[in-house]
């Protein structure tokens, strides 16, 4: 049985904020050897979206961030916990983020991202497109995506 909750900053507990950084870091700094600032202020204006298992471990995590009036939905920190992939989390994942945006910003009708380039294919059939060429960011190869909203999501 999985848990999942999607907050507002001010909503997570300290416990819960702890956890969401200590996976993002192990992660995005330590397991890709990318040191940078991995806490940044848009985690003040976005719902993080958590999974997590039947024992309290955070599986996955992303967060979505509203831009222009709620009109456009900046998905990121799309993460599955190492001991978790290859379960289908990161589909689950994406398609919770993409209906819980909807579900909180009824007027999204936009959602970008900056993925890294070797999930182009993952991002790719959830009907996102490329809108930029791949460049370097932290020095992984990522590739601006955009969704646009329809009827069906």
């Amino acid at each position: 049985m999985t848990t999942i909750k999607t907050k507002s900053f001010s909503e997570l507990t300290t416990k819960e904020l702890f956890e969401i950084y200590k996976l993002r870091v192990a992660v995005f700094v330590v397991e890709q050897k990318c040191p940078y600032q991995e806490v940044d202020d848009d985690d003040l204006t976005a719902y993080h979206l958590t999974f997590k298992n039947d024992a309290g471990e955070l599986m996955a995590y992303l967060r979505l961030i509203p831009e222009e009036n709620q009109t456009i939905v900046r998905i990121g920190r799309v993460i599955v916990a190492q001991a978790f992939r290859k379960r289908g989390l990161a589909k689950q994942l994406l398609q919770t983020g993409l209906d819980e945006s909807i579900r909180l910003m009824p007027n999204v009708n936009k959602f970008v991202l900056a993925g890294q380039a070797y999930l182009k294919d993952f991002y790719h059939s959830f009907g996102f497109h490329d809108v930029s060429d791949v460049y370097l960011e932290d020095d992984i190869p990522h590739i601006d995506m955009e969704k646009e909203v329809s009827l069906h999501g």
